[in-house]
């Protein structure tokens, strides 16, 4: 039996598609796996801003498609590069334990600290939004590109430092890159962040995914994507979302932000894990509406 796994060509992307191919291994060594690689059409347009080229939809357009003719079985994804609504006939089946959430900032090798004089790098309205809170004499800039092109671009001079998901860092090796973490309380972090999802054809055999998925998770998922998409958001909104589990019971906080970004609120909602996508829908309508900020 041979299984093919489709993954973006980054180093990161086929990093966690490796993982995932790992964790396939153990619990069925009798698979042969496959890496399909391929250049999507958001890594070939690096000049704007994806929310200029159309959004996050534009990084799984060639691997969707390679699901639906058969040139790959399941494609592996970072869950918070994914659009909010998935194709029926491509449903997400399994979520990865999740990785270090938080975002990171990046100095340029052998700073000392920031520089006032040129940007910080961050790709996302989100980040963008919060930064200007923790570092309001500091201006952000938009950054393109892979990790390693966005760290190229930072050691050669052209921002004071970057914003970067702590999880790909250290999937990549490079966590000694990271010159500070942020508490989500400081910079919430995107629905998914530090989360792989793997995605298939309607209808597959999922018994080889036995040693992927991480129900914590998948849990934290469901109610952090909920939230995001009953706000109407995605990869052009600074909404956030950010959930955690103990035992049964699931916490959501979550950020919004109206659409000229003069209304900014902030709260959480404590529920069973169960009731995950519930709990990111009234959050959201609670938030929307000017309700109470924190609550339960």
């Amino acid at each position: 039996m041979t299984i093919k796994i489709g993954s973006r060509e980054s180093k990161l992307a086929v990093a966690q598609s490796e993982l995932v191919m790992d964790a396939i291994r153990r619990a069925h060594p009798e698979v042969e796996l496959t890496l399909v690689t391929m250049k999507t059409t958001g890594d070939k347009i690096l000049d704007r801003t994806l929310e200029q080229i159309g959004g996050k939809g534009l990084f799984v357009r060639e691997l969707d498609q390679a699901l639906r003719d058969g040139r790959a079985d399941f494609t592996v994804h970072s869950l918070k590069d994914l659009p909010m609504e998935t194709p029926e006939d491509l449903p997400l089946v399994a979520f990865s334990k999740r990785e270090d959430p938080r975002d990171c900032l990046v100095l340029p090798q052998g700073a000392a600290g920031l520089d006032p004089e040129k940007p910080i790098g961050c790709a996302s309205k989100r980040r963008q939004l919060q930064l200007r809170a923790l570092y309001p004499h500091m201006d952000t800039a938009p950054v393109r590109g892979n990790v390693l092109t966005r760290l190229k671009k930072l050691d050669s001079g052209e921002f004071s430092a970057l914003v970067l998901a702590a999880a790909g860092l250290k999937r990549l090796g490079l966590e000694g890159r990271i010159t500070r973490y942020f508490a989500p309380t400081e910079l919430l972090p995107a629905a998914g962040q530090g989360i792989m999802a793997v995605q298939t054809r309607k209808g597959m055999d999922l018994s080889c995914l036995a040693g992927v998925g991480d129900e914590d998770a998948a849990c934290c998922a469901l109610a952090e994507r909920a939230f995001v998409r009953a706000l109407g958001g995605g990869c052009t909104s600074p909404v956030a979302a950010f959930a955690t589990v103990e035992g049964e019971t699931l916490t959501l906080t979550g950020l919004y932000v109206s659409e000229d970004e003069t209304i900014i609120r902030r709260g959480s909602r404590t529920g069973a894990k169960q009731d995950a996508q519930a709990l990111g829908e009234t959050l959201a309508q609670a938030l929307s509406q000017g309700g109470e900020n924190h609550g339960r």
